[in-house]
């Protein structure tokens, strides 16, 4: 997207945080973003465009999801109008071109959006990740009718969308699903089940990835279905550890009947989009992770200030100092690989696979562990639901299994160290 392009997208949201914050503008908000952190600071390196572009997404953070993680949370409440004023801002469909109603950003901004959006709530966050890549998937794949159609009901988040490739038999061995789509004229009939699907039952579209051919990866389509089409149903909502601000259910196909025309893409080209979303998504989920360490840090630094031990702050002492440090050093070496890797995407980088991999289970990890000695240093509050770092926890550990579980990354990983060996 053109600077010029940019600053006219944004000049309205922009003048609006402004005028609630008369102290700040775009040349201001690096320094003044350097007053809100403790430790390290995730404005490093960014341009004054993407300085702005943050600076929104955490004012939104801190005032409009903040207050109600907690809430969202234990009510397991989808909290659709807080999702519709963030895609009012751009946040409905961040690297959707602007041909259709994207916002037209690149992968870096995306990260950045979501690590601040996940200081607010993790799991809604998660679930906007995963909506955006959905917009993505019908905006680059899509004929100009699917994107004239979807597209803009996606961006203004009129309609929420799901991800659906993970089935009861395969999740990280994606290439052998079995729902199948059968040709019937002009329709195709779905059969087969999903498991795990964020927003299942709650959302409106469902990019389905399902086989229209022979065994393989070439086999496999992918296809949109819409909420109310008959033979679609859902499984009960299922009671999670966490990401409880998002349903989630089993997506059924009964003899579930689409037009043909829904293919999104090439017949047979699924796989190849199942694959081509889960790097950008890898990178989307390593950012929430980052945005809820980041909060962590700040959060227990705040309380090792104040809690006393031994009649002096925790802070005073040199174990509580070295592992501020060494939660600090983790956050920003995964923010490094993550950005990185986001870079790596949108220039389409032929090493991309393996940087999103790396990224995604670099920071999935360190992030929960990082969160982890949060917990730690907040000792037995940290264990109360009175505080956010638990909830961060909780909402952070999936990361580690979803859009391709940390083996599965160290896998592609290592594949690719020993390509040259045989």
């Amino acid at each position: 997207m053109a600077t010029r392009s940019l600053r006219v997208f944004w000049a309205p949201l922009l003048n609006t945080l402004h005028r609630c914050q008369p102290r700040h503008n775009i040349k201001t908000i690096r320094s003044s973003r350097r007053t809100l952190v403790t430790s390290i600071d995730p404005s490093h390196g960014l341009t004054e465009e993407q300085l702005a572009i943050q600076e929104l997404a955490t004012d939104f953070a801190v005032k409009e999801m903040l207050p109600n993680m907690a809430e969202w949370d234990e009510k397991e409440y989808f909290p659709v109008a807080t999702m519709r004023a963030a895609a009012a801002l751009g946040f409905g469909a961040i690297y959707a071109t602007e041909d259709f109603g994207g916002t037209g950003l690149n992968r870096l901004d995306a990260s950045i959006i979501f690590e601040a959006l996940s200081r607010g709530c993790t799991s809604t966050t998660a679930y906007i990740s995963i909506h955006n890549m959905c917009a993505w998937m019908i905006d680059h794949f899509g004929n100009p009718s699917q994107r004239e159609q979807w597209v803009p009901q996606l961006a203004s988040m009129e309609k929420f969308a799901s991800y659906c490739l993970t089935e009861p038999g395969s999740g990280s061995d994606a290439a052998s699903l079995s729902t199948s789509a059968k040709k019937d004229e002009s329709d195709l009939v779905l059969n087969g089940s999903k498991a795990f699907i964020s927003g299942g039952g709650d959302t409106d579209v469902y990019l389905v990835m399902c086989r229209t051919g022979s065994d393989g990866p070439r086999g496999i389509s992918c296809v949109l279905v819409e909420k109310g089409t008959p033979g679609l149903s859902f499984g009960k909502k299922e009671k999670k550890v966490g990401w409880n601000s998002q349903p989630t259910r089993m997506v059924i196909f009964e003899d579930c009947r689409i037009p043909a025309s829904n293919i999104i893409g090439n017949e047979g080209q699924g796989f190849n989009i199942a694959m081509k979303g889960l790097n950008g998504g890898r990178i989307n989920i390593a950012s929430c992770s980052l945005g809820a360490a980041q909060a962590s840090i700040e959060n227990a630094a705040d309380h090792a200030k104040v809690r006393k031990q031994f009649s002096k702050p925790l802070a005073n002492f040199q174990n509580t100092q070295f592992r501020l440090a060494e939660m600090s050093t983790e956050v920003v070496a995964s923010r490094l690989l993550v950005r990185n890797a986001a870079v790596a995407l949108q220039e389409n980088h032929p090493d991309t696979v393996t940087l999103c991999s790396m990224a995604k289970y670099y920071a999935t990890e360190k992030c929960f562990q990082v969160i982890n000695e949060a917990l730690q240093l907040y000792g037995g509050y940290g264990y109360l639901k009175d505080y956010p770092v638990q909830q961060y926890l909780r909402d952070c550990r999936v990361h580690m299994i979803l859009e391709g579980t940390n083996e599965v990354m160290r896998l592609l990983i290592a594949r690719h160290v020993l390509s040259d060996w045989k």
